[in-house]
């Protein structure tokens, strides 16, 4: 059973799952007005939480045949054979999609139940199907899964979404590529060899460090704007903090493209995003 659930554990993602949860909970968080009662933030939180744990279950299922490729993601259920694809994963994986969707519409409003069915339509088809196998603009389109999340929150307390969470959405949909890119700088070679046309394989290495360089510069800068748009001290002191430690190991990469780099702009980018998310949600506690 222990290992069951761990499998279950990979297969749904729920790692990144709670990341995009975090991200609905900053919109929530940056947004002016009535603020939602415990339950709604509770439900929607949820509904978040199980859509991109849909989306991330149907990844695994969809890419069963290009992650036997790879050696980083041999060992995923569905390759190994622990868990045989069929309709009874696609039937539970949909109906988990409409709970979600559902449980958001009913617990906050439409226009946040939409935001949560695009965060997962978003990673679920137009990454996963349309996109990662045919072109490196894959992940920079992909990247708007979170960003819908961002705005699931913010239009669970207000549909018309004010100028703030706008902002952190964008700040979102620029932290996914150099967060990416930089996992798979590590794991190039195998991307090559899977045929899978990430930015760091379809250009030189030092081309690829430099843009991601620059992706990571323009989000920083673009993530202290929200502080003149209402946010407190708590989250200015966040985003920069994380924003210099994210900068500061993009700028080794660019400078020594190799993967010990790249491992370190990767996890810096995990850091960075960590400082924002939770300094706007403790600012909005504290503060706000």
């Amino acid at each position: 059973m222990r290992h069951t659930l761990g499998l279950l554990y990979s297969v749904f993602k729920i790692r990144i799952s709670v990341s995009i949860t975090l991200c609905a909970l900053a919109g929530i968080a940056v947004t002016p007005g009535i603020g939602l009662t415990p339950w709604q933030v509770a439900a929607l939180a949820l509904a978040v939480l199980t859509a991109s744990a849909s989306a991330g279950a149907f990844n695994h299922y969809v890419e069963r045949d290009l992650d036997v490729r790879m050696a980083r993601t041999r060992s995923r259920p569905f390759v190994t054979g622990r868990f045989q694809p069929g309709l009874h994963w696609l039937t539970a994986i949909l109906c988990l999609l409409v709970a979600a969707v559902l449980a958001a519409a009913f617990a906050t409003n439409f226009v946040a139940a939409l935001y949560v069915f695009l965060g997962a339509f978003t990673y679920g088809v137009v990454y996963t199907i349309w996109l990662k196998r045919r072109t490196w603009l894959n992940i920079v389109l992909g990247g708007l899964a979170g960003s819908f999340a961002v705005l699931a929150g913010a239009a669970a307390v207000e549909p018309g979404l004010a100028t703030a969470p706008i902002i952190l959405a964008i700040v979102l949909f620029l932290w996914t590529p150099p967060h990416f890119w930089s996992l798979a700088f590590v794991y190039r070679d195998q991307y090559i060899a899977a045929e899978v046309p990430m930015l760091p394989c379809v250009i030189e290495p030092k081309n690829a460090a430099r843009v991601i360089l620059a992706h990571t510069i323009t989000l920083v800068a673009l993530s202290l704007v929200p502080f003149w748009y209402g946010l407190g001290w708590i989250y200015l002191a966040a985003a920069i903090v994380g924003g210099v430690y994210f900068i500061q190991a993009s700028y080794r990469l660019s400078q020594r493209p190799n993967r010990v780099n790249a491992k370190h702009a990767f996890t810096a980018s995990l850091g960075q995003l960590s400082l924002l998310l939770i300094g706007a949600i403790v600012d909005a506690i504290l503060i706000g």
